[in-house]
């Protein structure tokens, strides 16, 4: 099988020869010793939200264990053809276990007490190698968790194993050195989008409860439409970014991958916050709501103001069509939906990313952190080792070449006058048509078959030029079953609105359908 975690499922199967109640595959469920895992909740698993699993946890009819087992047993059924995971924790059970013990006894530590968690592997864990899916960093385990997987951890959450994503988060197709290619669930001949491909294709696929992805340019929303599942890209300040490989600081945020917006929601009520680590994160004191779940309300979309910006709509006939059948939808649920135009639009739009400018940077900060059992110590010694994939040469050598920002005046204005421009003009629209969202298609491409390139659309940069929030939603399909999102952007820390909208068009719509795994 080839991988790390192949050898930890063959010994789990090992186990089962031996008679453990561990079943072998999902159709084994009588094996469990829980007489409801063995009838009608087995069934339901799939697609189960966090508030169900925690019901059935707390009745006493489903244990952690039980749950991590049956994740388990997907990925080995299935993820050999879709390739979506990298590492598996190997004391997921016994952690599972402990947690099962301790609510035994009272104790529950959060809403994610027993749920199973994946993380992008650019999410520092303690217990676990942190790869960026470079062969460059294979078996490099940080000194710390990063803080949005230890706010997981205290949760309760079990942190199930590491996802694949494209290599450095450098693009949209999510492959890498060490992961390889991940494949699209719903298309095994497609891209999963990325560069978060591998959380999104294992959420989408059920291996897993919830996950965690980064998002500097598209990396949470783009694999989260791709994949029928629900993104949010945080304001920036939201949540901390420490302890995460940084692909620019200047854009990236962590944030949620989930089947459904109640499970997004959880999610960042966990890791939303301040940390001194993560100066930017000062911003978000006093604008944490209780819980972002008091806003899942169904009809939360009614009498909600949302502007069609046209201008970020493709030339995609199967994108649009499903984009003006959700417009209609809105409007039958009760919002008021209007056309609007952001000024300068071209303009905000032309920019470039920053992560060809800050990387190199950053990256060596991050290697510095790791200490002196860093596998490689610089950019350049990534480059000198060869270990990573060809197809990221160029833009790895180019990014090595940068010598300094702050001697840098495309860099210097990219800075001072991009943030300035995007956030005047976003704000202007939002005041003068009194709005509460912006929507436009998460991406003006479907996903692409593998081996041709892979677009987006420019649409998903207006959040991370303005820092502004935005969530990803299941929109519909195109005629050959492949999924299409739509993106709302809210001002900064509107999540709750966000959240309130994207709940009351899901349950009006119920447009996300789990994948036919083969």
């Amino acid at each position: 099988m080839g991988k790390w975690y192949r050898k930890v499922a063959a010994f789990i199967t090992s186990l089962v020869l031996m008679g453990s109640l561990f079943s072998t595959s999902v159709g084994a469920a009588e094996n469990l010793a829980n007489p409801v895992v063995k009838g009608s909740f087995a069934d339901q698993i799939e697609e189960a939200t966090i508030f169900e699993l925690q019901h059935e946890m707390k009745r006493g009819t489903l244990t952690s264990e039980e749950l991590i087992k049956f994740y388990l047993d997907r990925i080995e059924e299935y993820d050999d053809s879709i390739n979506s995971v990298i590492t598996i924790e190997e004391d997921a059970i016994a952690e599972a276990k402990q947690l099962d013990k301790e609510r035994r006894s009272g104790t529950v530590r959060g809403e994610l007490h027993g749920i199973p968690v994946i993380l992008k592997d650019n999410y520092d864990t303690y217990d676990m190698p942190t790869t960026a899916g470079s062969l460059s960093l294979e078996g490099s385990i940080p000194p710390d968790d990063a803080y949005q997987t230890k706010k997981l951890r205290e949760e309760g959450a079990i942190i199930l194993g590491k996802a694949n994503l494209h290599e450095f988060a450098f693009g949209f197709q999510t492959i890498s050195s060490l992961g390889g290619q991940t494949y699209n669930p719903y298309d095994l001949t497609r891209y999963p989008g990325g560069s978060s491909g591998g959380t999104a294709a294992a959420v989408a696929s059920n291996f897993v409860t919830v996950g965690l992805g980064t998002d500097t340019g598209g990396s949470i929303r783009v694999p989260s439409s791709f994949n029928n599942l629900v993104g949010i890209r945080p304001t920036m300040g939201l949540a901390s970014r420490d302890g995460i490989i940084p692909l620019t600081l200047t854009q990236d945020v962590g944030g949620p991958i989930a089947r459904t917006v109640e499970d997004a929601a959880v999610v960042l009520d966990a890791i939303a916050g301040y940390d001194p680590a993560d100066p930017v994160t000062v911003a978000s004191n006093g604008k944490v709501p209780k819980s972002y779940t008091h806003y899942l309300k169904k009809n939360g979309i009614k009498g909600a103001r949302i502007g069609v910006v046209r201008a970020l709509f493709g030339n995609d006939p199967q994108v649009n069509k499903v984009m003006n059948q959700a417009i209609e939808d809105m409007k039958d649920l009760g919002a008021e939906v209007v056309e609007v135009t952001i000024p300068n639009l071209d303009k905000i739009l032309a920019y470039p990313s920053l992560s060809s400018f800050e990387f190199k940077f950053q990256l060596n900060d991050y290697l510095a952190s790791l200490g002196s059992n860093a596998p490689v110590k610089s950019l350049t010694d990534i480059i000198n080792s060869k270990k990573y994939d060809p197809s990221i040469e160029s833009a790895l050598i180019a990014r090595n070449n940068k010598v300094s920002l702050e001697t840098d005046q495309e860099y210097q204005d990219i800075i001072t006058n991009r943030p300035k421009l995007a956030k005047e003009n976003i704000m202007a629209t939002f005041n003068e048509n009194k709005l509460e969202a912006l929507v436009y298609p998460t991406s003006t491409a479907l996903p692409e078959v593998i081996g041709k390139n892979q677009g987006a659309g420019n649409a998903n940069r207006l959040s991370p030029y303005s820092g502004y929030p935005a969530l990803s939603v299941p929109a519909g399909f195109s005629d050959n079953g492949l999924p299409i999102g739509m993106e709302l952007l809210g001002k900064e820390f509107t999540e709750p609105t966000l959240i309130k909208i994207a709940y009351s068009y899901q349950e009006g719509t119920h447009h996300r359908k789990e994948p036919i795994l083969k």
